[in-house]
């Protein structure tokens, strides 16, 4: 589906920036401008991007009423206030998962885009991949019965050498969490999604296996918006590995190995969910199979265009054997993010709904170390945090 007339910015314009700013493109949308952590950085964009306008900071994007929809690209710590600001002004939102660094500020969020009457959407993009579609579909008709042992893996080696630094490693800008909060929240979002749970409590242990990596480490955003130095080294805070125990309320039980210091995962999304009649693997790293077995043995499904559920054909947007991937799921989440706002509904576009659960998930994971218990990801009461600023 073409949005001709949808005028994006971009805020933000790290690796995840400019990955927003090709789906928008490739969904027939205009990426009308793009902001970054200055005035000149956001001017020097402009001109590397090729967009129609300047704009030297986020109030002047707020302030264009040409503006259709804002995408939130920045340090996890500004995310809340700033999607918050622009469902203020009338504006569509498309923001990074964290949405806020507390479950608090995501609660907040959440009223924030139901008051303006906005659609916030959430890229968890894995939902996109058509065979995840087709394990959801099959779960759905009954396939595998009822769940025995629901268990994976998020794996990456990026944060492997003590050398690197990078803004997600300081707990004010990237939040309390790092590993969980990043990758293992993908995870916990498809798993849920596609097998039709949620999970009711959580124990953790989390791990740091560098204790000093140097501040900054080249990144564009510090704290508040400002470019940082590199160089110094500064103590670790946030996990780099975690290994987590799930259980729903009915007491199937789940269990989730996360790390970003695994030698050669470049980004190893794995999961296995077995039913009493039969098990689904998926391997984001190889995402055109899905492993299918029973009692009589296993067999691989392939993506194909011209088989299976209707929703693993509407993404399969090449023929069989043309391997489709990552951009494409991001491509597609756009095309429905925009669908949505513009009144449609989606099979299983991420809102904000869904960054609130997983932000109860990561606050469920850091109580769950802290206490180390068996603790509640939806507790009776939340404390309260900082208010979003107007």
């Amino acid at each position: 589906m073409a949005h001709p007339r949808i005028q994006a910015v971009v805020v933000g314009a790290g690796m995840i920036g400019s990955v927003h700013a090709t789906a928008i493109r490739s969904v027939g949308a205009t990426v009308r401008g793009v902001v970054g952590s200055t005035p000149s950085r956001s001017a020097a964009l402009a001109d590397e991007w090729d967009v129609p306008v300047r704009y030297p900071d986020l109030d002047a994007v707020l302030a264009d009423d040409a503006v259709d929809v804002v995408h939130i690209c920045t340090p996890n710590s500004l995310h809340a206030d700033q999607a918050a600001a622009a469902l203020r002004a009338g504006k569509h939102v498309i923001c990074e998962k964290p949405i806020a660094t507390s479950l608090a500020d995501a609660q907040r969020l959440a009223s924030a885009a139901a008051e303006a009457d906005r659609t916030l959407a959430v890229p968890f993009v894995y939902r996109y991949h058509p065979l995840v579609r087709e394990i959801r579909a099959r779960r759905m008709n009954g396939e595998f019965g009822a769940w025995q042992l629901l268990h994976g893996s998020y794996l990456q080696d990026w944060m492997l050498d003590g050398g690197t630094g990078n803004w997600r490693v300081d707990a004010v800008s990237g939040g309390p969490s790092r590993a969980f909060a990043d990758i293992g929240s993908h995870w916990c979002d498809l798993v849920e999604w596609v097998a039709g749970v949620r999970f009711h409590e959580v124990t953790a242990r989390l791990g740091i296996t560098r204790p000093e990596r140097p501040a900054g480490g080249g990144t564009t955003f510090g704290a508040r918006g400002e470019a940082n130095g590199a160089g110094r080294l500064r103590p670790v805070t946030t996990e780099d590995v975690a290994t987590i125990l799930l259980r729903t309320a009915d007491g199937i039980l789940g269990s989730l190995t996360v790390s970003q210091v695994s030698a050669g995962r470049k980004n190893r999304l794995w999961f296995e969910l077995d039913g009493a009649d039969g098990s689904a693997v998926f391997d984001q790293e190889n995402p055109e199979s899905v492993w299918l077995g029973d009692a009589g043995g296993a067999r691989l499904v392939v993506r194909d265009p011209n088989q299976g559920s209707a929703e693993q054909r509407r993404l399969a947007t090449l023929p069989a054997g043309h391997a489709q991937g990552y951009a494409d799921c991001f491509r597609a989440f756009v095309d429905d993010a925009y669908a949505a706002m513009a009144g449609r509904r989606p099979e299983g576009l991420p809102t904000v709904a869904d960054g609130v659960r997983s932000a109860q998930l990561v606050d469920a994971v850091l109580r769950a170390d802290a206490g180390l218990t068996w603790t509640s990801v939806e507790p009776s009461s939340v404390k309260d945090t900082k208010e979003l600023s107007a």
